[in-house]
């Protein structure tokens, strides 16, 4: 019994020293992003992605208030989901296989709203209560006025999971209808900061208010102001916007002059040229070759 106490203190210390490493580790694991960010090779990527995004889960269990882990999360599952099962579902439906295209899209909705709800975490430990005010949905513009500079790369990252998961999920109508949430943490994080890796938000917007008519709020002239200022804000050195302009703008307009000319000028850009960046551009050039490639079923 004399022992009993002295166990316990150790007990104690070394669940601490847990603690210590665990959110020594937490930093170092959910700050490596740049590394696959710079990478040229998805496939590689791919395979191993999801060994550091368990790590960083495992990690969550032992400092499961690790504000750095909870953002790494957030951001981590997002890319992840965009950049592989997203894109099969996408390179997939072009193809006609609308079977694998189906599944892989399922797979790719889990996951963004997988990453959702780890941003929801994040902001709740930043604002108490803020996520449950944004699901009310009453006053979005106030329940955000309280988030800040620090807070936009969760709103960021929270809000294309928010979002991406509606898109990949338009048959789950409760789903749906929170839309409005995601495109308020938007607005209020260009406000915010624009400059936002590389101009971000707008990127957002090019495919928001070019998927909308102007009666809606949106329109062609809306999303061509913010491409204009995405490519001024990255230097021209990010092409996903490139890509997601002539998907949602140019083939609604059914402008296949352009929408090729857009294409071609993402083809022929050096991705070594920018290599914070070499991922997403290698991924935005396969995204162009097959939109090429299927350029007759997209276009009258």
């Amino acid at each position: 019994m004399r022992k009993t106490p002295l166990l316990l203190a150790l007990a104690l210390a070394s669940a601490g020293c847990k603690t210590v490493v665990a959110n020594a580790a937490a930093g170092a694991v959910s700050g490596s992003g740049g590394t696959y960010a710079s990478d040229g090779d998805p496939e590689l990527i791919r395979a191993a992605s999801p060994f550091g995004l368990k790590t960083m889960e495992g990690l969550l269990q032992t400092v499961p208030e690790n504000a750095d882990l909870l953002r790494g999360l957030t951001s981590g599952f997002t890319q992840y989901a965009w950049a592989f099962p997203l894109q099969d579902a996408d390179q997939a439906e072009l193809a006609g296989r609308s079977a694998e295209a189906k599944a892989q899209r399922e797979r790719a909705r889990k996951l963004f709203l997988r990453a959702r709800d780890y941003g929801l975490r994040g902001l709740q430990l930043r604002h108490p209560g803020l996520p449950d005010r944004l699901r009310e949905a009453r006053d979005l513009d106030a329940a955000l006025a309280a988030a800040g500079k620090e807070d936009v790369p969760l709103l960021y990252w929270t809000a294309g999971a928010w979002a991406l998961a509606i898109a990949n999920g338009k048959g789950d109508m409760q789903l749906v209808a929170e839309l409005p949430v995601p495109v308020a943490m938007m607005r209020r994080g260009l406000a915010l900061d624009e400059a936002f890796d590389g101009g971000a938000f707008h990127e957002f917007f090019v495919t928001w208010d070019g998927s909308r008519s102007e009666v809606e709020g949106g329109g062609v002239a809306k999303a061509r102001a913010h491409l204009d200022r995405a490519l001024e804000l990255s230097g021209g050195k990010k092409l996903g916007v490139l890509v997601n302009w002539a998907e949602t703008v140019l083939v609604q307009k059914q402008d296949r002059a352009e929408f090729v000319r857009t294409l071609e000028r993402v083809l022929a850009f050096d991705v070594d040229s920018a290599p914070q960046y070499r991922l997403a551009n290698v991924l935005a050039q396969r995204r162009a070759r097959a939109l090429l490639d299927h350029a007759d079923d997209l276009f009258a």
